[in-house]
């Protein structure tokens, strides 16, 4: 089941009338946060964001559907695999839209990496 969703908005356009990537990119932080939470961490830090590529762009007022999947846990970190698809308003077809592996640290209050509960 999905991390988030989001109805995009006429706010995060570009110039060429589709959605920011950068926009999608925040979701993608989001979402894979959500699925380290759902791990068990109880404070992330976004360590790292491998290669994001766009096969689809995000039109306004497309559901996006942010996929949040943990593939790999360590002592103090964890990867988040976060797939993203969009649900077309005019038509109702869902098209991929990217991926993403993003690696969490999860830390303590005062910032340090603690270990992951098991």
């Amino acid at each position: 089941n999905a991390a988030i969703r989001v109805l995009m908005m006429p706010r995060d356009t570009n110039h060429h009338g589709t959605i920011f990537g950068g926009v999608i990119l925040s979701y993608i932080d989001q979402a894979g946060a959500v699925g380290a939470i759902r791990q068990g961490c109880r404070k992330v830090v976004t360590v790292a964001m491998d290669q994001v590529v766009f096969h689809q762009p995000v039109q306004v007022g497309d559901l996006v559907s942010f996929y949040a999947d943990v593939i790999r846990v360590g002592r103090t970190s964890i990867e988040v695999l976060v797939t993203v698809e969009a649900t077309r308003r005019s038509d109702g077809q869902v098209v991929p839209v990217t991926k993403a592996e993003v690696t969490y640290v999860n830390i303590d209050q005062s910032g340090k990496p603690i270990s992951i509960p098991s």
